[in-house]
């Protein structure tokens, strides 16, 4: 490119030859450089080689397919009747759930909403409100999210209502459309990273600096002929314009002459055609040597791309080696990997069984904790029963102890009463005898 731009306003001065030579040199060196940068830049695999990597994709495909069905889900609401037979009785009740779910968010929000454009409302009963909200929208949240999980699983299980439900994409919500437009272009490109390897990618970004740097060069040494070329031409140009304004003026001055003398006007036009003449050798001579040096940047470039090329065959065998290495550590990191993965897989059958053996002993614990709650339940009652007896019996004891008191004090006084009578008549008696 650099080479015809600098070519094309010479054509004029420059021989056949030497433009059809520049436009051979010029076309085989872009041709050479567009290859290179082809087999630079394109990816070395096609494919996805290790297990992680295909499992991050994989995963990635999961979440777009299920996206897309959950993006279905108000259009399936929405037209239940159309698709009650292909989604069937259990995907029919798990929609209208979550549909109910969104109708009480929805309900939630619109409330949270008027409450807030009420003008005159407390402090405290705003906080409370608010934290009343929070936590029926945490609610309501998990369940949307166990909903459509739930949906989800449904779906799995049932293909056909998956595929009729896709099928009908075209009516899908444009900020949905969106969304997984997005995240398609982001596996597109997480794919694209995943195939290149961190060394091809640092090789990839040192090669593509050298070029920035080597383009940045010829740039600047293509504006600074341009320029140049630019200035020479205007030189050249002002000076010609000047000789043409010259020669019009002495036209002028001639037809004026005419009369006056033929010979003076001979001298005169062969003085301006010397001076042409003179200027026109001057500049051709600039052209020349412009020429020249055009030439000598051009030999130099060839130099630099040959050297370019044999640093490149270099850079080819080194990466070739280290690309067979690579792949010889990712055959043995599949093969560990393999040999990992069984003793996972037998780690985990003996985890399984493990855990099914706590569940059994879990399950005879809880009931084992039942009964022993039971138990210390009925000791308690009858702890409680014994202790109200003790305190009937103490109480009885108490009152039987104060009866018998005031029993023997009611005794007492009596027998006082009749001793006294008995006193009383003794007395009596005596002084009846006197």
């Amino acid at each position: 490119m650099a080479m015809e731009v600098l070519s094309a306003p010479l054509r004029l001065s420059l021989p056949q030859s030497t433009e059809t030579q520049s436009r051979t040199t010029s076309s085989q060196s872009k041709t050479s450089k567009a290859q290179t940068k082809i087999k630079m830049l394109e990816q070395g695999r096609k494919k996805l080689t290790s297990i992680e990597t295909q499992r991050v994709i994989s995963v990635l495909d999961e979440t777009i397919k299920k996206l897309e069905l959950v993006s279905m889900f108000q259009h399936a609401v929405d037209n239940l009747e159309q698709y009650k037979i292909v989604l069937g009785s259990e995907l029919v009740g798990a929609l209208r759930e979550h549909q109910r779910l969104q109708d009480n968010m929805n309900l939630q929000l619109t409330r949270l909403h008027s409450k807030e454009g009420e003008e005159e409302y407390s402090i405290v009963e705003d906080k409370n409100t608010k934290e009343q909200s929070d936590v029926i929208f945490a609610r309501i949240r998990q369940g949307i999210q166990s909903s459509i999980r739930n949906t989800l699983r449904l779906f799995v299980s049932n293909p056909p209502a998956s595929k009729a439900l896709r099928a009908e994409g075209h009516l899908r919500d444009p900020a949905y459309q969106e969304l997984i437009q997005t995240m398609s272009e982001m596996r597109g490109f997480l794919f694209e990273f995943l195939l290149t390897s961190p060394l091809e990618q640092t090789e990839k970004m040192r090669y593509l600096h050298d070029i920035t740097i080597r383009n940045k060069k010829n740039r600047e040494l293509l504006l600074t002929l341009e320029e140049e070329l630019k200035t020479v031409v205007l030189d050249r140009d002002t000076e010609i314009s000047k000789k043409n304004e010259i020669i019009r003026h002495l036209k002028v001055n001639l037809h004026q002459l005419e009369k006056l003398s033929e010979s003076q006007v001979k001298r005169i036009m062969q003085e301006a055609e010397t001076q042409q003449k003179s200027d026109c050798r001057t500049s051709e001579g600039k052209c020349s040597k412009i020429h020249h040096e055009l030439q000598q940047l051009r030999s130099q470039l060839s130099s630099t791309i040959s050297e370019n090329r044999e640093i490149e065959l270099t850079m080819r065998k080194k990466k070739y080696k280290i690309e067979t290495e690579i792949e010889n550590w990712i055959q043995k990191y599949d093969t560990d990997m393999g040999e990992k993965q069984d003793e996972l897989e037998e780690l985990e059958a003996e985890y399984n069984l493990e855990k099914a053996q706590l569940a059994e002993v879990q399950e005879k614990l809880a009931v084992m904790e039942e009964e022993y709650i039971q138990i210390m339940e009925e000791r308690r009652l009858a702890k409680l029963r014994m202790e109200e007896e003790e305190r009937e019996l103490a109480n009885k004891n108490r009152a039987a102890t104060v009866i018998q008191a005031h029993w023997k004090g009611y005794l007492v006084r009596q027998s006082m009463k009749s001793k006294k009578k008995k006193k009383k008549g003794k007395g009596k008696g005596k002084k009846g005898k006197k």
